[in-house]
């Protein structure tokens, strides 16, 4: 017997929280870039399920190393050590060019982390009192009590209240308005480099580097959430190391786990060793499967994908620019490409271009694509001719 869509849907209003507003698509399979739902339509996928499949659905090669990994070990906790934890650890850090990490299960759990041993570090070097950290209006760092605060959009802030205490929210890449927030209880600074939720906006590398700059002179700590833009997403392993950057901390989740769900907080040579025993854990953090698909993952992230990856972006942004009487605002870097439909909304845009075979997603006004990395010139064409028709 077939499930229909009509059967999922009365079943997911019975029993499941109403926390999304979904699309009306089941989707039942999926290979690379392409997904199938219960009639066996076909879609171009330009989600990759929010930035997680950098390969694509059903990733063969990673199937098969999790499945290794778990006919030897499922899980244990993290009172022991397994061989697969620590190789993707000694991966991820080399990659990164970090010290360090630790292993959560998401985004929102690394950037908590991230939070704890900003507080910690400034606790044990200055005092509780340096405890403030500074973000951008318009980032989103997760939904946790700590992250949704460190958000700097008002739309996820309502109904939740009071918040964390000690975060201040500045305009991207206005340099003198943080200044004037920076006090002596600043204990760290955390940038999305491209507000990916926020709209697809690139934040101005010459600000950047005066923030790192001005994190130096003042001791203070360097954060960069590269949830959506690490992994390869922006054609290197680091948006950080496009801008140049050498942060304290890094945090990152998606595409490293290729679509298991896993998160991970970096940390370089002055936030390697501030977190010690029972200051943070996980239960399922590093799990041996896991682990299994990080390092899966990772040993095929390198540069002959990277330049593929800004060769692709590159042929996205030209493709859309040359359409300007139905798109504007082409932004982003690497396969994180958004832009703005000139005769109707981004969600409107999402919905017709699901009814016509594509997936896409929305960043506030913009229609937002992130594609596998190895989605083939062929399937952007379909995908992108489909969203232009979608656009009209």
């Amino acid at each position: 017997m077939t499930v229909t869509l009509k059967d999922i849907t009365d079943r997911e209003e019975r029993y499941t929280a109403s926390t999304y507003k979904r699309f009306p698509l089941l989707i039942k399979r999926g290979k690379g870039a392409k997904c199938y739902d219960e009639n066996d339509k076909e879609y171009i996928d330009l989600t990759s399920g929010i930035g997680v499949n950098v390969f694509g659905f059903s990733d063969e090669k990673m199937i098969a190393d999790v499945t290794e990994q778990l006919n030897l070990l499922t899980h244990t906790s993290n009172l022991f050590y397994t061989e697969p934890q620590i190789r993707a650890a000694e991966l991820i850090t080399q990659k990164a060019n970090m010290k360090k990490v630790f292993f959560c299960n998401s985004g929102a759990e690394a950037n908590e982390a991230a939070i704890k041993t900003a507080r910690k570090y400034g606790h044990d070097n200055f005092g509780p009192e340096k405890h403030e950290i500074i973000t951008l209006k318009n980032s989103f760092h997760g939904r946790t009590m700590a992250t949704i605060t460190a958000t700097g959009q008002e739309q996820y802030h309502k109904d939740f209240m009071p918040f964390l205490d000690g975060i201040k929210y500045v305009d991207a890449s206005d340099l003198q308005m943080l200044k004037e927030n920076i006090g002596e209880n600043t204990v760290a600074i955390m940038l999305e480099l491209i507000q990916g939720e926020g709209g697809v906006i690139p934040i101005d590398k010459s600000y950047v580097k005066e923030v790192e700059e001005i994190c130096k002179e003042r001791d203070i700590l360097l954060i960069i959430d590269e949830v959506q833009t690490g992994a390869g997403r922006c054609g290197a392993f680091l948006c950080s190391h496009i801008y140049g950057l050498n942060p304290d901390i890094v945090t990152m989740a998606k595409g490293i786990g290729g679509g298991l769900p896993v998160g991970a907080c970096l940390f370089a040579e002055r936030t390697a060793n501030v977190l010690g025993y029972g200051d943070h854990g996980t239960t399922f953090g590093g799990s041996p499967p896991v682990s299994a698909s990080v390092e899966s993952v990772l040993k095929r992230l390198d540069h002959k994908l990277y330049e593929e990856v800004k060769n692709k972006g590159d042929y996205i942004k030209s493709f859309l620019k040359q359409h300007d009487e139905t798109v504007a605002d082409v932004s982003g870097l690497g396969l994180m490409v958004g832009f703005r439909a000139k005769n109707k909304s981004s969600s409107e845009v999402v919905k017709k271009g699901i009814e016509m075979g594509v997936l896409a997603l929305t960043a506030k006004d913009k229609v937002r694509l992130l594609p596998p990395l190895n989605i083939s010139i062929e399937e952007i064409d379909k995908g992108l001719e489909i969203l232009l028709k979608a656009c009209e």
